[in-house]
Parts: structure tokens; sequence; C-alpha cells
């Protein structure tokens, strides 16, 4: 190809270069040409509709949350107190049980010839005291008492003595017996809830043998822990009114338990984990919490007056912080630091700094906004108009000069 005709495909692709950057630049809504609408919050631009609330001010309650332990108020490990063959069990597995009431038979015909021959050795005993009494008195009235000799009424008053003392120890042994004979019969120490039984009847058993286990669930315990630095919170609370304890499923955060309160504070900080352990009680009437069920835990420490609260999706986050979107009395808005101080609900949050109550700020929108926007405030639930012939046709014309700018 020659000299020239490479100059002139050059002198071509530069023509066809400039006129194409020329058509961007003057391209109807590109940001070169004079009279091309403007960003959000341009003056040819119609308001942005977005949804604004006032801020509100609320008593809220504030609350510690953790993680928790449902503990059985008592659990009991129920052993036999004497040894021998299991006659029967006298509960079902999972049924409600009294305090006092019988749960099982130990075999008592050996304890049963105990107790009895303790009962004979005291009548016998009995029998020899009554004799030995009847001699001493007889030795001591005066009418016989110069018969007797000193040595011969001592050696009465030594056997009365000593035959008191051996009904003495009967009595203690027929006391032993029946105490032994009575532990054949096993009883529930509590009321509570009766578990899977831990032994058959037919069994020989021994005093470490478990027949149930028992759990007391009216009322019932919550343990948690909570960081060190909630310490002087929870005890500056609790100097006040017993604090409110809520029990929460841990899937959807729904309440599971409610009405109860805190009972105890540990006396030590685990050095391990810098945390302190807290047990709360519930009344537990409708049986929802269950030993060692874990539940979310949401102690109330006292309640704010009059804290300003907003939405959770009114507020922001930016590189320096969090803000939102005031909306200012010539509806345009302004981006507002702010200082969220807690979460209230699922939903909103308490504003520790940067609005005043009434004031009004943006919840939805928001990308649509820049500082000095005009928007056109609307309420939750509501829609903007729709737009009139005059405004199809002026924003028509607006969309048709601009091109024409552009040529």
């Amino acid at each position: 190809m020659s000299r020239f005709w490479k100059i002139a495909l050059v002198v071509v692709a530069v023509v066809v270069v400039a006129v194409v950057a020329v058509r961007l630049l003057h391209k109807p809504g590109g940001g070169g040409g004079k009279g091309t609408p403007q960003g959000p919050g341009g003056k040819d631009n119609p308001p942005v509709p977005v949804t604004v609330v006032p801020v509100a001010k609320q008593n809220v309650p504030v609350y510690l949350t953790a993680l928790g332990t449902v503990q059985a108020l008592n659990t009991i490990a129920v052993n036999p107190q004497v040894g021998g063959q299991l006659v029967s069990l006298a509960f079902t597995e999972g049924q409600q049980v009294k305090k006092g009431q019988v749960l099982a038979q130990i075999d008592p015909r050996t304890y049963q010839a105990s107790y009895d021959q303790a009962v004979s050795k005291r009548n016998q005993d009995q029998s020899l005291l009554a004799t030995a009494r009847s001699n001493y008195e007889r030795s001591k009235d005066p009418k016989y008492s110069q018969y007797v000799a000193k040595i011969d009424l001592i050696t009465q008053h030594n056997t009365v003595a000593q035959y008191e003392a051996a009904v003495a120890a009967d009595n203690a042994a027929i006391s032993s017996a029946k105490t032994q004979l009575d532990y054949t019969q096993i009883r529930s120490p509590i009321d509570g809830l009766a578990g899977i039984r831990g032994v058959d009847p037919g069994n020989v058993v021994t005093t470490s043998s478990t027949i149930v286990t028992l759990t007391q669930l009216h009322p019932i315990n919550v343990m948690f822990t909570l960081p060190e630095q909630s310490l002087d919170m929870v005890r500056k609370a609790q100097d006040g009114a017993p604090l409110q304890v809520t029990a929460l499923d841990r899937v959807d955060a729904h309440p599971v338990a409610t009405g109860g309160v805190l009972k105890v504070i540990d006396n030590q900080i685990d050095t391990s984990t810098g945390t302190f352990r807290l047990k709360s009680e519930f009344p537990n009437a409708d049986n929802a919490l269950w030993p060692g069920q874990f539940v979310n835990v949401r102690l109330q420490v006292r309640v704010d007056d009059g804290a300003l609260v907003v939405p959770a999706q009114a507020v922001q986050r930016g590189p320096d912080g969090d803000y939102v979107y005031q909306v200012q009395g010539d509806n345009t808005v302004k981006m507002q630091p702010v200082v969220v101080a807690g979460e209230v609900g699922d939903s909103h949050v308490m504003i520790g700094s940067g609005l005043k109550a009434g004031e009004q700020v943006v919840t939805e929108g928001q990308f649509r906004l820049k500082p000095g926007s005009k928007v056109n405030p609307l309420k939750p639930g509501e829609v903007p108009p729709a737009p009139t012939a005059a405004d199809l046709k002026k924003a028509s014309e607006q969309g048709k000069g601009g091109g024409r700018r552009g040529r």
C-alpha cells in the first residue's frame, strides 16, 4: 500500500473517532450539555418520593441478653437405704409423683424378723426389770430391811439399774429395726416428675442402685452468664425491684416463658472466661421449660424514660459512622450523624445523640438520595400519586429538548 493511502486511512479513522466523541458528549442525559437533566435533587428533576417517619419519644426497656440453660429446682437420684430384692415398682415412668408417695418395695421379711426379735428382747428385759424392782422395793421396806444385808441391798439396786439400761438399749434396737423395716418402702422425697427407671423388679438392689431420678419442675431455674463488665449494672438494678427475666426460643426468638425473676448473682467471677453466673426462677406452670434445654435469656435491667426511637432501617452506616437522612423544612435532605444507643425490639433502635423528638427521617428510598436532594415525603405505606398528563407532556418535552441540544 502506498504512503498516500496509509495517510488517508489514518485521517479517516481520526475523523470517525472525533464524530463519535462529539455525539457521546452531546447525548441527552450526558453530564456535559447545558440544560441536561440533573441527578437526584437537581432543579429540573421532580422530588424523590421517600418514606419518612418522625423521631418518637417513648419509654424503652434496656435488656441484657445471654445464652441460658434450664435447670430443675431439685434433681434427686432415688437410692435404697437398705439392700434386698426389689419386689415391685409403684410408679410409671414420666409420672408426676408427690412427696411421701411409695415408689418401690424391697422384700421386708428379713427386716421384719429383726424388728420382731428386738421387740421380744425388750419384753424379756422388761420382765426381768419388773422382778428386780419388786425385790429391791421389798428389801427397802422397813419391815424387812433389818433382815437384809446392806451389800445385798446395793446389789439389788444395781440389778434394777442394769435392767433399766437393758430395756433402754432394747428400745433403741427396736427403733433401729423399725427404721430399717420402713426403708424397705422407698418413698419420694419431693414433688416431682419421675424419669426412666434404673432397675427392674426382681433384681437385688444395694444402697448404690438408682431406682429412678426425680426432677422438680415447678418452679424451675434458668442459669446463664454475663460478661464481668455488666456486673455493676446488674447489681445496682437489683437493689430496686426484682429484675424481670424472659426465656426466648433460640430459633425465632419468640418468648418461651415469661414471668421469671432474677434470684441469685454468683459470688465470684470466672477468671478463665471473665463472666459471672446468674440464676433466674420461672413458675413454669405449663412446663414450657425442660431441664437441660437451651434458651436465650433476656434480662431487663432498667427503663429509659423519654428515649428517642427510630426504625432500624433509617440508620445507614458510612465511613465516618452511623447517619440518617433528615428531612428539612424545605423538603431537602441532609446526612445527620447519629449515635445508636441500643436495639428496641426487632425493628427499632434507640438514638443516643444526633436527633430530636419529632424530626423527620427517611426510612425507605435512601439509595436515590444525596445531601441536598429534593424529596416528596410519604407516610409509611403511602404511594406517590400517578403522574398527570401535564407531567408526562413536560417530561416528554424535556427529553426532546435534551436530544436536540446534543446534535
